[in-house]
């Protein structure tokens, strides 16, 4: 179960080499670090003597962004060492979707933390939670036995898989992830005796039909105490607001707490209106700002949170929706957009360009066209969340993208006055 970080030569694409950036103090790597591509910012890190701290000393959203972006092997060497947090934190986005529970993806994450060193999975053991982890097993195993219990006639013909302590009997629900399950169940029985008895015992009893949602809640507290709302609350950020009559406040009052301040950089998606406005005030108050409000929009859509090229979309929705309401306030007056950022909750402004874009998709809703072009251009403005064709950008492909600014805006609204002539 080794799972050692190995230290290379290698020099990185990015502007220091490995050998220089291993020179670095280390907060002038974390923030050097900060500045970098995922694929760039993993070479390195991997690459250095201090991974592990550099890895742990990451936010757990941080790592998770990180962790989506970059390949398999390399996501699994980072969870092989991150810090119990960190893994709680990977779990709870990776397992759920939606309100369910998947048994499978547990199982798949499980064994790449068996891969990991004993060590790693003796730290991570305790952090792990109990109910899910009963709820999991119920949903795998048959167990029967127990301290002080007389296996009736009918239990001791069974033909049982294993028992690994002489006292429970267990068999395999599903024989394709029985391996997995079984060298974890062999870990905590030897290493957590405890443990491993109070499980079985919980999978043996008849399992609460109430343990799902339970845990679903339990895992929604620990992501809300990271600055990921409630789904329902979420969901507000799609209220519609009427444009014409919207007046931006002048002041707003933001709370730094120790969890915001722990939030990711947001991801940059080009030299817009919005960025150049942001230059002009950035904060670590605002970026904590900001960045509840792309976890506000990702659990908004939590039936994709694992899905990567989703995340990426939904953060795209974000900068999109937020440029298109400032650059409708201010008119090409940047200092104009750095005031609105610092009176306006960054909520209303998103509210305010989601409905914008709605508008279109109000008007699309009365079109119907045969016609290839035009008819994907009309299903994109109808989805839920209002796509832009990008058969009308300049390379003309053949697909959706994310709504940018009020040029996108201006070009769909034209499109369908066209149509309406």
């Amino acid at each position: 179960m080794d799972h050692s970080i190995t230290i290379g030569d290698t020099g990185s694409k990015a502007g220091l080499t490995s050998n220089a950036f291993q020179l670095l103090p280390f907060e002038a790597k974390r923030s050097y670090l900060a500045s970098l591509p995922p694929s760039d910012k993993v070479e390195l890190l991997l690459e250095d003597p201090e991974a592990v701290r550099l890895i742990r000393a990451m936010m757990p959203q941080e790592l998770y962004w990180l962790f989506k972006e970059v390949d398999v092997a390399d996501a699994m060497e980072l969870l092989g060492v991150a810090h119990p947090r960190q893994c709680v934190f990977i779990l709870d986005m990776e397992l759920w979707k939606g309100w369910a529970f998947e048994e499978d993806k547990a199982v798949e994450y499980l064994g790449y933390i068996l891969k990991g060193s004993e060590e790693h999975f003796l730290e991570l053991l305790p952090h792990l939670d109990f109910n899910l982890l009963s709820l999991f097993l119920g949903r795998e195993l048959i167990v029967t036995g127990g301290v002080g219990d007389l296996n009736t006639d009918e239990e001791r013909q069974t033909d049982w898989d294993h028992t690994f302590d002489d006292l429970f009997l267990i068999k395999f629900k599903n024989p394709k992830h029985a391996q997995v399950i079984g060298s974890f169940l062999e870990l905590v029985c030897r290493y957590d005796n405890r443990l491993y008895v109070a499980l079985m015992e919980s999978v043996s009893g008849e399992i609460d039909t109430e343990s799902e949602e339970e845990c679903y809640h339990l895992k929604s507290g620990r992501l809300a105490d990271l600055g990921f709302p409630p789904h329902d609350e979420a969901l507000e950020i799609y209220s519609r607001i009427n444009p014409d009559t919207f007046i931006p406040a002048a002041t707003k009052e933001l709370i730094q707490t120790a969890e915001a301040t722990n939030l990711p950089r947001p991801m940059a998606t080009g030299n817009t209106f919005l960025e150049r406005a942001i230059q002009r005030i950035d904060s670590d108050l605002f970026r904590m700002e900001l960045n509840y409000l792309i976890n506000t929009a990702l659990v908004a859509d939590q039936a994709h949170l694992a899905d990567t090229d989703y995340m990426r979309a939904v953060v795209e929705r974000v900068y999109g929706y937020l440029n298109i309401a400032l650059e409708y306030l201010c008119r090409g007056d940047e200092a104009q957009g750095a005031t609105i950022l610092t009176g306006e909750h960054l909520k209303r402004l998103f509210q305010l360009g989601f409905s914008i874009v709605l508008g279109l998709k109000l008007k699309a809703d009365r079109f119907a066209d045969s016609s290839y072009a035009t008819g994907k251009a009309l299903s994109g403005l109808k989805c839920a969340r209002p796509l832009y064709y990008r058969g009308f950008d300049p390379d003309g492909i053949d697909g959706y993208r994310e709504f940018r600014n009020l040029e996108d805006v201006k070009n769909m609204s034209d499109f369908l006055t066209e149509l309406k002539e």
